[in-house]
C-alpha cells in the first residue's frame, strides 16, 4: 500500500506526484539559488532515449522498504548510494525512477579506475582548439598565435590556461562540452536523473573529490572563469545534446533543484565516511520467490504460479543461486527462451540450465 508521503511509488503515471516534488520544500541545506536558461530546454519525455528509459524502468519491481529510502533521499535531496550484487537491479533502479516520475532520460556516467571528477563535470578538447587556431594562423599569414601555459583543472589535470587577445584563436564553446554530473546540475525547476555507476570501481579520491560538488550542488569551469571578463556568458553543450547551447555565466554552474543522483556499488571497496555522511545508503538483496514471480510477470507477462515449468526454472535459479551469485535477468533468459521453444528437450535441462544460468561467482565461475 502506497503511502502519503511518498514521491516516487515505482507504478508509473506519476504526473501528480512530479508535481508534488517539484513544489516540495528543500532541507535549508539543500536550497540551491542557480538561474536557469530561459531559452534552455532539458529533454522531456519524448524521443529514443526517453524510451529507453522508461521501457528499462517499468521492468523494475521495488518492496517497499526500498521505496521508503528512495523516497527519503528524495524528500532530503541526497544522494542515494545503492550497494549489492551483481545483477541485482541497482542500476535499473535510477531508471524507475525516472520513469516512474516522468524526469526524462537518465544521464548515465559509468566509472572506470581512471575516472576522474572533470569527467564527470566537463569535457574540454584544448589540443583540438590549438590545432584550429594553429590552421587560423596559416590562413592569416602575420597572425601570432598564442601559446597557452600550462594550467590546472579542478580535478588536477594539467589543462593549458586560456590565451585572449584577437589572436587568440576560435570560440572556446565549441571545445567545452557539459559531462553527465555537469548536465546534471544545470539549474532547472525538475530534477534530473544522474546514475553513477560502479563508483567503488573509482580512483581512491573520486569520492572525497565529489563532496564539495555534492554539498555546493555547483562547479566552477576554469577556461570559462578566466575568460569572464572579456566574455562573461558562454553558450556550450550538454551530456545529452552537443548543440544543445546552455548559457554558462561567469564560468560557474550552480543547480536550483538538486539532481537525484543514484550511485551504485558492487562493495569492491569502503568509502570514507565524510562520502558515506553524505548519502541516503540502500542495500539490495537477491530476489526471492515472490518477488522473482513479479519480476517475471512485470518484464514477460508470464504468471509463475499458472505454469509448472516456469516454477521449476524458478526453483533451479534459487537452487543454483545458493552455490555462486546469480542475475535475476539470467532467470528472464531462460523463461524467454522457453517461451520460443527453446531447450525445449528434456534431455537438455541439465546443459540448458548450465548455459543460461552460470555462476558469477564462486567455484564454478
Amino acid at each position: 500500500m502506497a503511502k502519503d508521503w511518498w514521491l516516487y511509488h515505482g507504478t508509473g503515471e506519476g504526473a501528480v506526484r512530479r508535481a508534488r516534488l517539484e513544489a516540495g520544500s528543500p532541507p535549508p541545506w539543500r536550497d540551491f539559488t542557480g538561474t536557469p536558461d530561459p531559452v534552455y530546454a532539458p529533454p522531456g519525455c519524448t524521443g529514443p532515449a526517453w524510451e529507453r528509459t522508461r521501457r528499462r524502468g517499468e521492468g523494475y519491481v521495488p518492496d517497499g522498504p526500498e521505496k521508503d529510502v528512495v523516497n527519503t533521499a528524495l524528500h532530503l535531496r541526497r544522494p542515494l548510494l545503492i550497494t549489492g550484487k551483481p545483477g541485482v537491479g541497482k542500476s535499473t533502479l535510477a531508471y524507475s525512477i525516472a520513469s516512474d516520475l516522468g524526469l526524462g532520460p537518465v544521464l548515465h556516467w559509468p566509472i572506470t579506475s581512471r575516472t576522474v571528477l572533470r569527467d564527470g563535470l566537463y569535457l574540454y578538447d584544448a589540443i583540438g582548439r590549438l590545432q584550429e587556431a594553429g590552421l587560423e594562423q596559416l590562413r592569416t599569414p602575420g597572425a601570432v598565435a598564442a601559446v597557452p601555459p600550462a594550467g590546472a583543472g579542478p580535478a588536477g589535470a594539467a589543462e593549458p590556461a586560456e590565451p585572449t587577445g584577437p589572436a587568440s584563436g576560435p570560440s572556446i564553446a565549441r571545445y567545452l562540452r557539459l559531462g553527465p554530473l555537469g548536465t546534471a546540475l544545470l539549474p532547472q525547476d525538475r530534477p534530473r536523473v544522474l546514475l553513477v555507476d560502479e563508483i567503488d570501481k573509482s580512483d581512491i579520491d573520486l569520492p572525497g573529490d565529489l563532496l564539495t560538488v555534492f554539498e555546493d550542488g555547483g562547479f566552477d569551469i576554469p577556461e570559462l572563469a578566466r575568460l569572464a571578463k572579456e566574455d562573461p556568458t558562454v553558450a556550450i553543450g550538454t551530456d545529452d545534446d552537443p548543440d544543445a547551447a546552455v548559457q554558462i555565466t561567469q564560468g560557474r554552474v550552480q543547480c536550483r533543484y538538486f539532481p537525484i543522483v543514484v550511485l551504485t556499488s558492487n562493495g569492491e571497496r569502503d568509502f570514507p565516511p565524510a562520502f558515506l555522511r553524505r548519502c541516503v545508503r540502500l542495500h539490495l538483496e537477491p530476489p526471492r520467490l515472490d518477488k522473482l514471480a513479479r519480476i517475471v510477470q512485470q518484464r514477460l507477462k508470464v504468471d509463475i504460479e499458472g505454469s509448472e515449468e516456469y516454477q521449476e526454472l524458478v526453483q533451479s535459479f534459487l537452487e543454483r543461486a545458493e552455490d555462486g551469485d546469480l542475475a535475476t535477468d539470467q532467470l528472464l533468459n531462460a523463461i524467454q527462451l522457453r517461451l520460443a521453444g527453446a531447450w525445449s528437450d528434456a534431455d537438455d535441462r541439465e546443459r540448458f540450465l548450465g548455459t543460461v544460468m552460470q555462476h558469477l561467482t564462486g567455484p564454478s565461475a
